[in-house]
Protein backbone atom coordinates (compact mmCIF):
# COMPACT_ATOMS: atom_id res chain seq x y z
CA UNK A 1 0.00 0.00 0.00
CA UNK A 2 1.25 3.48 -0.88
CA UNK A 3 1.80 6.11 1.80
CA UNK A 4 -1.11 8.42 1.04
CA UNK A 5 -1.37 11.66 3.03
CA UNK A 6 -3.09 15.01 2.62
CA UNK A 7 -1.00 17.72 0.94
CA UNK A 8 -0.95 19.94 4.03
CA UNK A 9 1.10 17.30 5.90
CA UNK A 10 3.98 17.27 3.40
CA UNK A 11 7.22 18.92 4.51
CA UNK A 12 8.78 21.94 2.78
CA UNK A 13 10.94 21.12 -0.28
CA UNK A 14 9.34 17.69 -0.72
CA UNK A 15 7.59 16.50 -3.87
CA UNK A 16 4.46 14.45 -4.26
CA UNK A 17 1.96 13.22 -6.81
CA UNK A 18 -1.79 13.86 -6.59
CA UNK A 19 -3.85 10.72 -5.94
CA UNK A 20 -7.35 12.11 -5.34
CA UNK A 21 -9.34 15.28 -4.61
CA UNK A 22 -11.78 15.10 -1.70
CA UNK A 23 -13.26 18.56 -2.27
CA UNK A 24 -16.65 19.20 -3.84
CA UNK A 25 -18.38 21.95 -5.76
CA UNK A 26 -16.71 25.28 -6.47
CA UNK A 27 -13.52 24.40 -4.59
CA UNK A 28 -13.08 21.20 -6.61
CA UNK A 29 -13.64 23.12 -9.86
CA UNK A 30 -11.05 25.74 -8.82
CA UNK A 31 -8.44 23.08 -8.03
CA UNK A 32 -9.08 21.36 -11.35
CA UNK A 33 -8.71 24.73 -13.13
CA UNK A 34 -5.33 25.16 -11.42
CA UNK A 35 -4.24 21.79 -12.84
CA UNK A 36 -4.54 19.79 -9.65
CA UNK A 37 -5.60 16.48 -11.20
CA UNK A 38 -4.61 12.87 -10.60
CA UNK A 39 -0.94 12.37 -11.41
CA UNK A 40 0.07 16.04 -11.12
CA UNK A 41 3.41 16.55 -9.39
CA UNK A 42 3.47 19.18 -6.64
CA UNK A 43 6.44 20.58 -4.73
CA UNK A 44 6.11 22.35 -1.38
CA UNK A 45 8.07 25.61 -1.63
CA UNK A 46 7.47 27.22 1.76
CA UNK A 47 5.07 28.54 4.34
CA UNK A 48 4.13 32.06 5.28
CA UNK A 49 5.51 33.26 8.65
CA UNK A 50 2.18 32.45 10.30
CA UNK A 51 2.17 28.96 8.74
CA UNK A 52 -0.87 29.49 6.54
CA UNK A 53 -1.01 29.66 3.52
CA UNK A 54 1.70 27.45 2.02
CA UNK A 55 3.26 27.99 -1.42
CA UNK A 56 3.27 25.07 -3.86
CA UNK A 57 4.80 24.64 -7.30
CA UNK A 58 2.03 23.21 -9.48
CA UNK A 59 2.59 22.78 -13.23
CA UNK A 60 5.19 25.56 -13.31
CA UNK A 61 3.12 28.08 -11.33
CA UNK A 62 3.53 29.04 -7.68
CA UNK A 63 0.15 28.70 -5.97
CA UNK A 64 -0.61 29.55 -2.33
CA UNK A 65 -3.18 27.31 -0.68
CA UNK A 66 -4.64 27.51 2.81
CA UNK A 67 -4.57 24.44 5.03
CA UNK A 68 -8.34 23.93 4.72
CA UNK A 69 -7.90 23.59 0.93
CA UNK A 70 -4.65 21.58 0.83
CA UNK A 71 -6.08 19.09 3.33
CA UNK A 72 -8.61 18.01 0.67
CA UNK A 73 -5.85 16.89 -1.73
CA UNK A 74 -4.58 13.34 -1.20
CA UNK A 75 -1.01 12.74 -2.39
CA UNK A 76 1.82 10.22 -2.27
CA UNK A 77 5.45 11.19 -1.78
CA UNK A 78 7.84 10.82 -4.72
Amino acid sequence: MKDIISLNLLEVQKKCKVIKLLSKGVLRRRLLDLGVIEGTEIEVLGQSPSGDPTAYLIRGAVIALRTEVSSTILVEKV
